[in-house]
C-alpha cells in the first residue's frame, strides 16, 4: 500500500485504537513556531514530535545541521507518547510533506513499517471543514523497540567512494540555486557534491500543493535508472526525505540517505566543491 493517503483516509482512520496521528509542523528559523502552530489547533487525537527537539541530534562539529536522534531515546520518545510496534503512525504537517518524511524515514530506518504520511497538510484539513482541536491527548505508554536497518544510511566515505563509482548516482534534494551555487542562504559554503544531479525536493509536489500522482512522479525521475544505487542528500538530511519517499513509492530498490547532507561535507576542508551545472 502507498505511504501517500489523502485527509479523507486520515478522517475515516483516526479513532481507531492502532492509530497514533504525528503533527510535525516546523519552520526553519522559527524552531517555536510548530508547537505554538499544535497548541493553537491540530487535528484531534494528535500528538507533537518536534524536527530539532525529537526528530534530531544536537549540532557537532561535523553530522550536518540536523544530525540523526539516537536512535535509543527516539524509541523512548515513541514509546512515551504511545507508539508501539503495532501502531499505525500517520504523520503530517503544513510544509507539503517535507517534515512528516522525516518522521516517516526514521521509523522505517528502526524497523518499524505501516507509517503513512498524509498528502494534504494541516491547512487543506482546516480548509475542509474537518475537525481540529485544541486539547493535547493523553497517551498511555509503551514500548517500542527498534530494529535498526542501516543499510538505509550512508556516511561522509560511502559518499566519497560513490562520486568514483558511475553505477550509484548522487541526488541532491535543494533548489536549483543552492545546487549551481548561486546563492547559499543557509550554509557557509556553496556548491554541490561533484557528479550530483539536481532533484528539488518540491519537484514531487503539484501547484497546489499536493503530491503528484505515480505517473507524473515516474516522468520527474525518468532520467534516474531504477537499477543502479540512489544516494539522496539535501542540505541537511531533512528535504531529502520526500525525495527518498517518492523513489520508493516508485519501486527503486536500493535508495539510502546521506544524512549529514551538504552541511556535513562542507565540515571537511578536503571534500571537493562542484558549481554550475554537471
Amino acid at each position: 500500500m502507498s505511504v501517500l493517503v489523502n485527509k479523507a483516509w486520515v478522517l475515516a482512520r483516526m479513532y481507531e485504537p492502532d492509530v497514533t496521528i504525528v503533527d510535525c509542523r516546523f519552520m526553519l528559523g522559527q524552531p517555536d513556531a510548530g508547537r505554538i502552530s499544535y497548541e493553537e489547533n491540530h487535528i484531534p487525537g494528535a500528538v507533537f514530535l518536534d524536527l530539532e527537539k525529537d526528530l534530531s541530534s544536537s549540532v557537532s562539529e561535523h553530522g550536518g545541521r540536523h544530525p540523526l536522534p539516537d536512535t535509543g531515546q527516539l524509541a523512548a520518545k515513541l514509546g512515551k507518547i504511545g507508539i508501539n510496534r503495532e501502531t499505525r503512525v500517520i504523520a503530517y504537517d503544513d510544509q507539503g510533506g517535507l517534515y512528516a518524511s522525516r518522521l516517516w524515514w526514521l521509523m522505517s530506518y528502526m524497523g518499524h513499517e505501516t507509517v503513512f504520511v498524509m498528502n494534504e497538510g494541516f491547512s487543506a484539513w482546516k480548509d475542509a471543514g474537518y475537525p481540529v482541536s485544541k486539547d493535547q491527548p493523553v497517551r498511555v505508554p509503551t514500548t517500542f523497540t527498534a530494529d535498526v536497518h542501516p543499510e538505509m544510511l550512508v556516511n561522509l566515505e560511502d559518499v566519497r567512494q560513490a562520486m568514483k563509482d558511475p553505477s550509484i548516482v548522487i541526488l541532491d534534494s535543494r533548489e536549483s540555486s543552492r545546487y549551481l551555487g548561486l546563492n547559499e542562504t543557509i550554509d557557509h559554503t556553496a556548491g554541490h557534491i561533484p557528479g550530483a544531479k539536481n532533484k528539488f525536493w518540491k519537484g514531487v509536489l503539484q501547484d497546489n500543493g499536493e503530491w503528484k500522482s505515480l505517473d507524473e512522479l515516474k516522468e520527474y525521475y525518468k532520467d534516474v535508472p531504477k537499477d543502479h544505487e540512489i544516494i539522496v542528500y539535501c542540505g541537511s538530511g531533512v528535504s531529502a526525505c520526500p525525495n527518498v519517499l517518492a523513489l520508493t513509492e516508485l519501486g527503486y530498490p536500493d535508495v539510502r540517505l546521506y544524512a549529514g547532507s551538504w552541511s556535513d561535507w562542507i565540515s571537511y576542508s578536503e571534500n571537493p566543491i562542484a558549481t554550475g551545472e554537471e
